[in-house]
């Protein structure tokens, strides 16, 4: 059984990368797991690196709505 997709925050802004959604805008199809995308990666709204993301568990409600909440 496939690991369900996860969400990851940025501690920098509160930017919320979902898993399920990617970033089809920057290259990152939907459906790609944290773990594949490069670890040079930044967060596109304010250069944080990726090592400075955390793995959130929201309720599945749409991401932006999650991003939201969080800010």
């Amino acid at each position: 059984m496939d690991e369900p997709l996860k969400r990851h925050v940025c501690l920098g802004c509160g930017f919320l990368y979902d898993e399920a959604l990617g970033l089809p805008e920057h290259g990152i199809p939907p459906g790609t797991r944290w773990a594949d995308i490069p670890h040079d990666w930044v967060c596109p709204d304010c250069g944080t690196p990726k090592s400075r993301f955390e793995m959130v568990e929201l309720p599945y409600a749409s991401a932006e709505a999650a991003a939201h909440a969080l800010v």
